[in-house]
């Protein structure tokens, strides 16, 4: 499975199923089941949405809605204002868990949005992760931990700790190669808009690696670059 978010394979009575709040983690399935969130997609970090803009101005306003509403429910998102687009992402852990704070803020904020006119458009989501594969018994994270200024969560990832950048994962070739690293690029979609991606990319001169749909695709680019496109983050139970 790519990288991001094992939390998604969590056990329902395992103990990281707690959020810090002390309520009982969301799973995507869930997430959607929730009233008002139709806008959302769970990618990679937690749960997001992207709402085009006319203006600086227009995004402005919005942004100060969605304050408005996070000093009021006491849970703030992630928020990227630019001229052409407001994007939030809603999580409530730092491994992009989430829990039911993060869909009641979810409709929230849709409902803002629909107040000031705007639309949500779920095909400009991506989320880009880092894959770093390594031998047994090699640990490079020291090194990229080093050279990136990222900061270390659980035993796999390195993740920026203001969230703006690409994560990076670390995992074991399935076949040795000592001495040579290895990286692919995981981008994490909405579930439904995955397919359309995929094809793009094959339309594009991309070859297909591995076929796993509906969670992931394996491809690599005409110079045989890796890239997987994961759609499992946004309904795994």
């Amino acid at each position: 499975m790519p990288a991001g978010m094992r939390w998604i394979m969590s056990d329902e009575n395992q103990p990281h199923r707690v959020m810090p709040d002390g309520s009982t983690q969301v799973m995507p399935t869930e997430f959607h089941a929730s009233p008002g969130v139709s806008d959302w997609r769970v990618l990679y970090w937690g749960a997001h949405a992207y709402y085009p803009t006319a203006s600086f101005a227009e995004a402005a306003r919005f942004v100060a809605a969605i304050a408005e509403i996070a000093e009021r429910l006491e849970h703030a998102p992630d928020v990227d204002l630019r001229p052409e687009g407001v994007t939030i992402r809603t999580h409530s852990r730092r491994d992009g868990a989430l829990g039911h704070k993060d869909a009641e803020l979810a409709a929230a904020i849709s409902d803002a949005a629909r107040e000031l006119g705007l639309t949500a458009d779920p095909s400009q989501l991506t989320v880009f992760g880092i894959a770093v594969a390594q031998d047994a018994g090699v640990d490079t994270r020291p090194f990229w931990e080093a050279v990136s200024g990222y900061e270390r969560l659980a035993d796999e990832d390195l993740i920026d700790r203001h969230r703006r950048g690409p994560h990076l994962w670390f995992h074991e070739l399935e076949k040795p190669r000592p001495g040579r690293g290895r990286t692919h690029i995981d981008i994490s979609v909405p579930a439904d808009q995955a397919e359309a991606r995929v094809a793009a990319a094959l339309a594009a001169g991309g070859r297909m690696v591995r076929d796993n749909a509906p969670a992931w695709w394996t491809l690599a680019s005409p110079d045989n670059h890796g890239v997987d496109i994961a759609a499992w983050p946004d309904f795994e139970a």
